[in-house]
C-alpha cells in the first residue's frame, strides 16, 4: 500500500511539475495548407479565427492545445504586420500544439477576395436543386453538405 501511495505521489508531483513548467510563446508558428495551395508555412502570426462545429473561436499564442474540425466558413489570419487575410475553407482540421504552433489543413481553401458572389449563389442554387431531386439518403446527405458550403460561400462573398 505504501508503494501505491508513493507512486501516486510521484505522478501527482510529476503532473504538477509538467503543468507549472509549461511555457507559452509570445508568438505562434502557423501553417495553413489545402489541397490546392499552401497559404502559410511556419509563419509567425498574432491571431487566427476559425469556424468550427463547436462554434467559431480565436487562437492566440497561449491557446490550450486543441484539435477541432473546421466547418465551411472564413478563417481570418491576423498577421504580425497588421494585415488581416481572410480565406474561405470548405472543411478541414485545426491542430493547436503545446509549443504554440498551429496547423490548419483544409479540404479546399480560397481567398475571400477571389470569391464571386454570383458564382457562389449559383453553387447554392444548384445544391438546392440537387436536394429537391435527391432520390436516396446518400444523395440527400451530399446535397445538404453542398448547401452548407454554398450558404457559407455566399455569406463570405457578400
Amino acid at each position: 500500500m505504501a508503494a501505491v501511495r508513493s507512486l501516486s505521489k510521484f505522478f501527482s508531483l510529476r503532473s504538477f511539475s509538467t503543468t507549472t513548467k509549461r511555457a507559452y510563446a509570445d508568438q505562434m508558428s502557423f501553417t495553413f495548407a489545402a489541397g490546392n495551395q499552401v497559404y502559410y508555412e511556419a509563419k509567425s502570426v498574432k491571431q487566427v479565427d476559425v469556424p468550427s462545429f463547436s462554434g467559431s473561436f480565436g487562437i492566440l499564442p497561449a491557446h490550450v492545445p486543441t484539435l477541432a474540425v473546421l466547418k465551411p466558413g472564413v478563417v481570418s489570419v491576423y498577421e504580425d504586420s497588421g494585415n488581416v487575410n481572410k480565406i474561405f475553407v470548405s472543411s478541414g482540421t485545426v491542430t493547436i500544439n503545446d509549443d504554440s504552433s498551429v496547423q490548419i489543413l483544409a479540404e479546399e481553401a480560397h481567398p475571400v477576395a477571389n470569391i464571386d458572389v454570383g458564382t457562389a449563389r449559383d453553387i447554392l442554387s444548384k445544391a438546392q436543386s440537387e436536394l429537391s431531386s435527391a432520390t436516396n439518403d446518400q444523395a440527400r446527405a451530399e446535397a445538404e453538405i453542398a448547401i452548407e458550403v454554398g450558404e457559407a460561400l455566399v455569406k463570405a462573398a457578400e
